[in-house]
């Protein structure tokens, strides 16, 4: 019968495959006893194929239901069932539909943002590591001539020691020849 409800809503009206699907199923499934509105409808699209018009196919449709038990009260009701049907699958689609922006697209624009702060925590790390680094470079830059002067100061220490120490060892060795010579 799903084919059938599909026929009846679907065709000729270029409606999306899938919804049609989603509702006519929903109809089907929910399809109550007896003849009701659904049937009805099936009825007046039968008398339809016989190319009677809209109004005749439907007072066709009614005097034969009628003789079923149908009555314009139960037909409305039910047409007023199937309608129910319909808006609960239409809710069902909305709520889908909101995860599906929840999950895809407002989720999404939260990681983008994150990333964006993300980014600019990167870009001040980058500027404070680009300070150091010029920093640690005037320092490398400097510490040849602070190596230099350093060395020349040590060297010049060391050479007036050595100076100094090898006059001192020259009196001593000099007093220690007199000493000798003359003592």
């Amino acid at each position: 019968m799903a084919k059938d409800l599909k026929s009846l809503f679907g065709e000729n009206h270029l409606l999306d495959e899938k919804s049609i699907s989603i509702l006519t199923d929903a109809l089907e499934k929910n399809n109550l006893p007896g003849f009701d509105y659904i049937e009805f409808k099936q009825s007046m699209a039968a008398l339809a194929q016989m190319n009677l018009d809209e109004v005749t196919a439907m007072k066709s449709a009614y005097a034969t239901a009628a003789t079923v038990g149908l009555t314009k009260d139960k037909l409305l009701e039910t047409a007023a069932h199937y309608k129910k049907i319909l808006d609960g699958e239409k809710q069902k689609f909305g709520n889908a539909m909101q995860n599906q922006i929840t999950k895809n697209v407002a989720g999404k624009k939260e990681e983008v943002e994150k990333l964006k702060v993300q980014i600019e925590k990167y870009k001040t790390q980058i500027k404070e590591l680009e300070g150091l680094i010029g920093k640690h470079q005037k320092t490398i830059d400097t510490a040849d001539e602070k190596i230099s002067a350093a060395t020349e100061k040590i060297t010049q220490a060391k050479e007036k020691f050595e100076f100094a120490h090898q006059s001192v060892m020259n009196q001593i060795e000099k007093d220690i020849e007199g000493i000798h010579e003359n003592l």
